[in-house]
């Protein structure tokens, strides 16, 4: 572990710091005020561009930084909301005619006024530049747009625009539920049936989607489905992906790609072969093997990608191609790359010349061209699920989880790496749960890119996970607000956050949300400020309630006191199944895999207290009898949120059928299988989809939840 330099941090190092957005000190999980060590603001100001190694460079980026707007004509991006007039400042020599437009996405032009506020201009590399202020008029449309500013005759600057929504809306829920409703959460991997090939995919999701309509769900929260790496090993963490834009092809069930159904006897007969080689799996609750089952699939793939589309199927793949554009042609070079060179050969390094990628695209054209294949095939099956969902009568139907972050060394770290802060990790200082801290192992974005070249990257992943969506939860959604960086070889508690345009970040996940009419989520827990939560409910974007995480003076909340804005549920991914919960699972694993900062017995104690205290919070509200079994307890929990103003509920399938393995224990790599638990009772005996409608528990559970549910509606 390196060592941080724990030097005094000057004032100039403060305020060049705070230029940038890196903190300089903050309020830990116990209410205690720290500095950070000055060695960890110069390694994040370094993974900005920023020199600040002595005193020389510090005051010479400080003088850098407060020059740079009136080097430029227009800012990099604007980003307003609609119905609030706004201004953009230009800076052009002093005393030279200007004027400016905005070219809005339906091509029309809108003329901008200029307003009469007068800045005293400066002189910058030897000449005198003057500032003159535009106004944004409120009613512009909702969009992307571009401002345009003409100096003198014929001098363009352009910059683009984003006229974001003041607010999302909610869609029309459930009138007997009191305009709420309710849903499954999947780890989709986990959800398998008799023709699964070992592991859970997008024609089991449609399923899952339909068997959840007709019970009454209105939504299907899974996990992440980005894309892994193309070839074995696969990271199984589906938040570690090796990007977020495009989704993981070992969800594609072969057999329902269109050609399959074309294919010569024989090559059928194989196809069907390596089906039934990895379908005696599913009935397996040990983790599952995704290695084993990608290798299986993708020949199964291969075969069918090779034996050619008709004409119209082949245009309709084209123009899918084309749609995704540059950003799926990026992620198809780095897989066909990943498959084809080691490590000691990888050509897609930070020196390789643009002559040299086009080379390469050229001799790996035919694997390009079927990782965009799967990217398409895997499109349509994704459309399936959620047409099947909402035509069976769901209101929202998917609602995807977008990953905080992506593998350190993966395709969006490749195609995205100048807007990456290089050299950094995103993680979590110490708290209750994680005594240690998190390293996420994920670069972050870098602010200042992000702005430079007008959000695009937020923009196009937004965009492809609400596809085939009703709705979006965004793990850590604090993320759009400040990130915990973490210098590489430094533990996660010698981190500091560093600070992101939230306005900008945000308005533009509630214009593609917009257009997309889907409801956001945002996974709001832990360390978030007051501020950030009113701030996030004003523009529509619902929070996130864990009923064991909702505490009022070390006890439950009372139901009434929860908010109205957000998605409740008993618990969490990071957090044992609420039977393995109950059962003090969460305290016995982090004591055998060395994970506590405390004595166990302590660490126990309170567990039990918490427990305890959660059962007396729920016999004084009449829901449990004498001496409840297990099931009573878990469908009592869930009673409890539905007594809650949440317009969303959501309820674990795990939970549904009494399992109690995590599926992720935070803080451990190879230590415990994360994200490789089937779904399973609480006997370990796998639970398929197709045992779901006649699966007692499961009944119970939904019975329970919808009957609490519709008495408070």
């Amino acid at each position: 572990m390196t060592e941080v330099s724990t030097d005094a941090l000057s004032e100039d190092l403060r305020a060049l710091a705070a230029t940038y957005g890196v903190a300089t000190d903050f309020w830990d999980f116990h209410g205690e005020h720290r500095d950070v060590p000055a060695a960890t603001v110069r390694a994040a100001l370094a993974a900005m561009g920023v020199r600040a190694g002595s005193a020389e460079e510090i005051l010479a980026e400080r003088t850098r930084a407060d020059l740079a707007p009136w080097r430029r004509v227009l800012p990099p991006c604007v980003v307003m909301r609609q119905g609030t007039e706004a201004t953009v400042p230009v800076h052009v020599d002093d005393g030279m005619a200007v004027r400016a437009h905005v070219v809005l996405e339906s091509a029309g032009i809108v003329e901008l006024a200029q307003s009469d506020r007068w800045v005293e201009p400066r002189t910058i590399d030897g000449r005198s530049v003057g500032e003159a202020t535009f106004i944004l008029p409120d009613d512009l449309p909702l969009g992307w747009h571009e401002v345009v500013v003409v100096v003198g005759l014929d001098e363009e600057s352009r910059a683009p625009l984003a006229v974001t929504p003041v607010t999302l809306s909610l869609p029309q829920l459930r009138e007997d539920l009191g305009g709420r409703a309710w849903g499954l959460m999947a780890q989709l991997y986990s959800v398998r049936s008799h023709r699964s090939w070992g592991i859970g995919d997008f024609a089991d999701l449609a399923e899952l989607g339909a068997l959840g309509a007709e019970v009454g769900a209105d939504f299907l929260l899974i996990n992440p489905v980005h894309a892994a790496e193309p070839s074995v090993p696969i990271t199984p963490s589906p938040y570690l992906p090796a990007t977020r834009r495009f989704v993981n092809p070992i969800y594609i069930r072969p057999e329902e790609v269109a050609e399959a159904a074309y294919l010569p006897n024989n090559q059928r007969t194989l196809l069907e072969w390596g089906a039934q080689s990895v379908q005696v799996m599913n009935t397996d609750a040990s983790p599952l093997d995704r290695d084993e089952v990608w290798q299986e699939k993708k020949s199964a793939l291969e075969t069918i990608f090779a034996a050619g589309r008709s004409r119209s199927r082949q245009g309709e793949f084209d123009r899918f191609r084309t749609e995704q554009g540059q950003g799926l042609e990026d992620f198809a070079l780095w897989c066909a790359a990943r498959e084809s060179f080691g490590s000691d050969q990888w050509p897609l390094t930070d020196g390789a010349t643009s002559g040299a990628i086009a080379a390469l695209r050229r001799q790996l054209a035919e694997r390009v061209t079927f990782h965009c294949w799967l990217q398409w095939v895997a499109d349509e099956q994704l459309a399936r699920a959620q047409r099947v969902a909402r035509e069976a009568g769901m209101r929202i139907g998917i609602m995807q989880d977008l990953a905080v972050g992506v593998h350190p060394d993966g395709a969006d770290s490749w195609s995205m790496r100048h807007v990456l802060a290089r050299g950094m990790s995103v993680g979590a200082p110490p708290d209750m749960y994680n005594q240690q801290g998190q390293d996420w192992s994920q670069p972050p974005w870098r602010p200042d890119a992000l702005a430079e070249v007008g959000y695009a990257p937020v923009r196009d992943l937004v965009r492809t996970a609400l596809r085939h969506a009703g709705a979006l939860r965004v793990d850590h959604i604090m993320g759009l607000f400040r990130l915990w960086w973490i210098p590489h070889g430094c533990s996660a508690g010698e981190g500091t956050y560093v600070s992101y345009d939230h306005e900008a970040m945000v308005g533009v996940l509630a214009l593609e949300a917009h257009r997309a009419g889907a409801v956001v989520i945002g996974e709001d827990l832990g360390t978030v400020e007051p501020w950030v939560r009113d701030y996030l409910s004003e523009r529509g974007v619902l929070g996130t309630s864990v009923l064991w995480f909702e505490q009022e003076d070390a006890r439950p909340r009372p139901p009434e006191d929860y908010r109205e804005l957000v998605l409740a549920t008993v618990t969490t991914h990071d957090l044992p199944p609420t039977a393995g919960y109950l059962a003090e699972e969460h305290v016995d694993l982090r004591h055998r895999l060395g994970l506590l900062t405390e004595p166990v017995e302590r660490v126990r104690l309170a567990a039990r207290i918490e427990r305890e205290r959660m059962l007396q919070g729920l016999r004084e509200r009449f829901l449990l009898p004498e001496d409840p079994t297990e099931r009573q307890i878990v469908e009592a929990l869930h009673r409890y949120i539905a007594q809650t103003p949440a317009v969303l509920v959501g309820v674990s399938l795990a939970d549904a059928v009494g399992e109690r393995r995590a599926q992720n224990q935070p803080g451990t790599d190879t230590e415990y299988p994360n994200w490789k638990i089937p779904l399973a009772d609480g006997a370990e005996q796998a639970v398929l989809v197709e045992d779901l409608p006649g699966n007692a528990r499961f009944a119970s559970l939904l019975t329970a939840l919808t009957h609490e549910l519709r008495e408070r509606g």
